[in-house]
């Protein structure tokens, strides 16, 4: 067998399996980065040196350390550790190892002069103790890195409506200790040693609560977190009123696109109504018209319907007449005459009556016809009135925008000498004859090729350019 001490045993024992721990508290584990070595190191060491390696035991100097510390400063990069265990965790207890461990000198092999069982957990022990330094370091070096900060805990009371009422509570509390401190210089003045002792435990009393009142104040992250509550609080109330103002355009525009589709409307309708009253009015003025000739016409009718009897009575009287010759039997020469002169008397009574009632017709005629045309005239005033209406209200909106609004500027406006100057020639011949010589002064023949028409009317301004424009024209 090998010497104690040399050899591949005594140069690699075969480490122990460690017992269970006991039952206590255990630190939390590391975090899941942290639980493995990084496979090179690139950045300098913490700020914290790591902790000198534990000073191995008399008893157990020939067993090695898990890992062995050759100095104090960590290498440029680590190794993954070996096979041992460093999660603080309690774990099940080991199985026995299968083999007993080699002896040495100072730990006799079982049943040689000591009981197997004190050994076996003198070692134990040992290991344990020198696994939970080793873990210790390796958490110090290996955990501040990973290690965020927490931030400081906030008041769960941190909003705007608690930081109000905290700061109406504080400023009452802070006039009321102002007030004590009033009390307390205006005693003392006086000399009232028993109404100072009492003024000054009033006086403790409120700033003691003015100090409770304001502990939340102090607290770390307080004012910040009601910083940002409030900002939130003010953003949504920012958003909120947007919304509105932009509901509000929304609900403009849209009734102004419906009154401007109303009027629109409006217009259509009154444009068709206009022009169902003009037929009307024009079958109203046939149905009169032909309700005042229907007498004529009937007397017309009349006449010609006993002109056409008497027609059927010459030619009936004629076949008689030859009916009877044929028979032998002729009448005497003065029926015929008789006959004759009455037909004639007859159809000078219908012409003389035919021309009459013609006569009659035309006069109607020409009287519907002058209704008409007075309707006709009084349809075209109208419309020519509104037109009138109209070019005057547009002058009037022209005038407006170029001199102002006369309702609005009085007379003793600052403007009125401008308004005055510009409309002279509406009042004065002489003026105006001044101003169109002033103007031919200007006049150039038709192709010459800077000149151009004179204007019919106000030359109107353009539109503003731009909304600050607008506000200042408005």
């Amino acid at each position: 067998p090998p010497v104690r001490g040399e050899g591949p045993r005594a140069a690699l024992p075969a480490p122990l399996p460690p017992p269970p721990l006991p039952k206590m508290a255990a630190p939390p584990p590391p975090p899941f980065p942290g639980r493995f070595a990084p496979p090179f190191r690139s950045f300098p060491p913490g700020p914290f040196p790591p902790a000198p390696p534990p000073a191995p035991s008399s008893s157990f100097s020939g067993r090695p350390l898990p890992f062995s510390a050759v100095s104090a400063a960590p290498p440029p990069f680590l190794l993954p550790p070996e096979a041992a265990p460093y999660f603080p965790a309690p774990r099940p207890a080991a199985a026995p190892p299968l083999f007993p461990p080699w002896p040495s000198s100072e730990r006799p092999p079982a049943g040689r002069g000591a009981p197997p069982g004190a050994a076996e957990a003198e070692e134990e022990a040992q290991q344990r103790q020198r696994d939970e330094q080793w873990l210790t370091q390796f958490l110090a070096r290996h955990r501040a890195p990973f290690a965020a900060p927490r931030p400081p805990p906030v008041s769960p009371a941190a909003s705007p409506e608690a930081g109000r009422r905290l700061a109406v509570m504080a400023l009452g509390l802070v006039a009321r200790l102002a007030a004590a401190c009033r009390a307390l210089r205006r005693l003392e003045a006086e000399g009232d040693e028993e109404g100072w002792s009492e003024a000054k435990l009033e006086a403790e009393a409120a700033r003691s609560e003015l100090q409770e009142a304001v502990r939340p104040l102090r607290e770390p992250g307080y004012l910040q977190e009601l910083g940002r509550k409030a900002e939130k609080a003010r953003k949504r109330r920012q958003r909120l009123q947007r919304r509105k103002q932009e509901a509000e355009a929304a609900k403009e525009e849209e009734a102004a696109r419906a009154a401007e589709r109303e009027a629109e409307i409006d217009r259509w309708r009154a444009k068709c109504i206009q022009e169902v009253e003009e037929k009307n009015r024009e079958r109203e003025l046939k149905a009169a018209a032909d309700s005042v000739l229907s007498e004529v016409r009937k007397k017309q009718a009349d006449t010609k319907r006993m002109m056409d009897i008497l027609r059927a009575l010459e030619k009936l009287r004629k076949l008689r007449k030859e009916a009877a010759g044929r028979k032998g039997v002729c009448p005497p020469p003065s029926a015929d005459e008789a006959f004759e002169s009455q037909v004639e008397s007859l159809k000078t009574l219908l012409k003389d009556r035919t021309e009459l009632y013609e006569a009659e017709e035309r006069a109607l005629r020409v009287m519907l016809e002058g209704e008409q045309e007075e309707e006709r005239k009084r349809e075209m005033e109208k419309k020519q009135k509104k037109e009138r209406e109209k070019l005057l209200q547009q002058k009037r909106e022209i005038d407006s925008k170029l001199f102002g609004d006369p309702d609005e500027f009085p007379l003793a406006h600052l403007l009125q000498p401008f308004r005055e100057y510009y409309l002279q020639a509406e009042h004065s011949v002489a003026a105006l004859i001044q101003i169109r010589h002033e103007w031919d002064q200007y006049l150039v023949p038709a192709d010459h090729p800077e000149g151009s028409c004179i204007p019919p009317g106000w030359v109107l301004p353009s539109l503003p350019s731009n909304d600050t424009w607008a506000t200042a024209v408005r």
